[in-house]
């Protein structure tokens, strides 16, 4: 019997080695679903068993750095804009539709229109062992400690620690792991 899910898989890894010569790395066992969007990707650094599924958006500007550390899986589509420097770490899991920036707009000056004015960036870091929600938005600077988890549809800015439970948007931490 044809098994579809496999041969989709097998789809995906093939991509994956195609686009090798885009990206700074993808590592083995990796795989991109398509369709996909991607713009300076030279500066994207995957690692071994990155599992990426379709409708993606991957986007790192001038000196970004966006790293994918091993065995870590990214649900439909996500969306990176990276500027500076976004690390997920290993073993994490995403969610579909999570979106993760280390870029904010300034809009201060009433004079101009928000695209003009001058972004912020700061680094963004997923911990390791991760579980980010359905719909997730991770603003720029949020720094999530290793086993964290972040509730569906959630906003999330700031520092967390290790175990930490966020929910709701204001994220807020309800509970602890440890």
């Amino acid at each position: 019997m044809f098994d579809l899910k496999m041969f989709y898989k097998i789809l995906w890894v093939l991509r994956a080695i195609a686009l090798r010569p885009f990206f700074g790395r993808i590592g083995k066992k990796s795989y991109i679903g398509k369709p996909l969007f991607l713009l300076g990707v030279k500066k994207a650094f995957l690692g071994n068993k990155v599992r990426i599924f379709p409708h993606s958006r991957i986007e790192v500007h001038e000196s970004g750095v966006l790293r994918i550390e091993e065995n870590v899986s990214i649900g439909q589509s996500f969306h990176v804009i990276c500027s500076e420097k976004v690390t997920i770490s290993s073993g994490s899991l995403l969610s579909a539709n999570v979106f993760i920036t280390d870029t904010d707009h300034t809009f201060s000056d009433l004079s101009k229109p928000v695209h003009e004015q001058p972004n912020i960036t700061k680094e963004t870091k997923i911990g390791k062992n991760c579980f980010i929600g359905y719909g997730v938005v991770i603003q720029a600077g949020t720094v999530l400690g290793d086993n964290c988890v972040v509730g569906a549809n959630s906003t999330v800015k700031g520092h967390f620690g290790d175990g930490e439970i966020i929910v709701g948007s204001p994220g807020r931490v309800i509970k602890n792991r440890n």
